[in-house]
């Protein structure tokens, strides 16, 4: 079965990075000092370490935008569409958005930016450090409709990190339902932070319950890890690991993204 990731990024398995777009106006981390030139020049810098390191695509997100809001100040997306218009005609690869913890933010981005996939919470409720939250999967597919993003990706997450589901049901039910009820395009599986490693049987089961759907590994993708994510994921959604150091706050390194590149690379000589 060839899946729909085969054809937009060119290869199977591929790996999706994360462009970790700096605190924005409005945020409580932005830095007035920080200004909007400023957040251009280091998402365009880590933009061509990620490209140049060689991963498949890109997404890009408000990930200093902490804590998050379920439903965005008007100027959260509205910067991340300020800085990926100073950049988009420099991205080489498929590039998707996330509006984190708003999924009609993510959609309307989308459409203004012309991405080609999204990554977001769409379904499901949670609760976590930010109370509990209810995602209408309803309203988003009427509004992703209106929006003629019939083509946009949509890639759930079916386990968000740091909240815990209400739904009790095995993961692999919430999948088959999910798909059933919205028809994601893949569903995100995630450890209980970022950063931590996935349990290799949790995304063995929702892939093996659900072979059409295209499965991700969200978190703890490292180099000692990878080839052993891949084995059951389809694809990996990669952050942390490229900066400097491992480190979140740091810069993307594009010494470790080609590091971590010339494993996947080999590894995909088995398929």
């Amino acid at each position: 079965m060839k899946l729909w990731t085969e054809e937009m990024f060119g290869v199977k398995k591929p790996i999706i990075a994360m462009l970790h777009l700096d605190a924005l106006p409005g945020d409580p981390l932005y830095d007035p000092a920080n200004d909007m030139d400023k957040i251009v020049t280091h998402a365009r810098a880590d933009l061509h370490a990620l490209q140049d390191g060689g991963v498949d695509g890109i997404i890009i997100s408000n990930e200093f935008s902490l804590p998050y809001q379920r439903h965005m100040d008007f100027v959260t997306p509205a910067a991340m569409a300020y800085v990926i218009g100073c950049i988009r005609s420099e991205i080489r690869v498929p590039f998707g958005v996330d509006a984190i913890s708003d999924g009609l933010a993510c959609l309307e981005l989308a459409a203004a930016v012309k991405a080609q996939f999204v990554r977001g919470t769409f379904h499901g409720v949670y609760v976590g450090d930010g109370g509990l939250y209810n995602n209408d999967f309803s309203m988003l597919q009427r509004r992703r409709a209106a929006l003629h993003l019939q083509k946009l990706k949509m890639l759930y997450f079916i386990n968000p990190e740091s909240d815990r589901s209400l739904d009790t049901r095995p993961l692999a039910d919430i999948a088959r339902t999910t798909i059933a009820k919205a028809a994601p395009d893949g569903l995100c599986i995630s450890a209980n932070a970022a950063g931590l490693d996935v349990d290799d049987d949790l995304i063995a089961s929702v892939k093996e319950a659900n072979p059409e759907i295209v499965v991700l590994c969200n978190t703890g993708c490292r180099k000692d890890t990878i080839e052993r994510k891949l084995t059951s994921a389809d694809a990996a959604v990669v952050g942390t690991t490229f900066k400097k150091d491992g480190k979140f706050e740091e810069r993307v390194d594009v010494d470790r993204v080609k590091e971590f590149m010339e494993i996947v690379y080999r590894f995909r000589e088995k398929f």
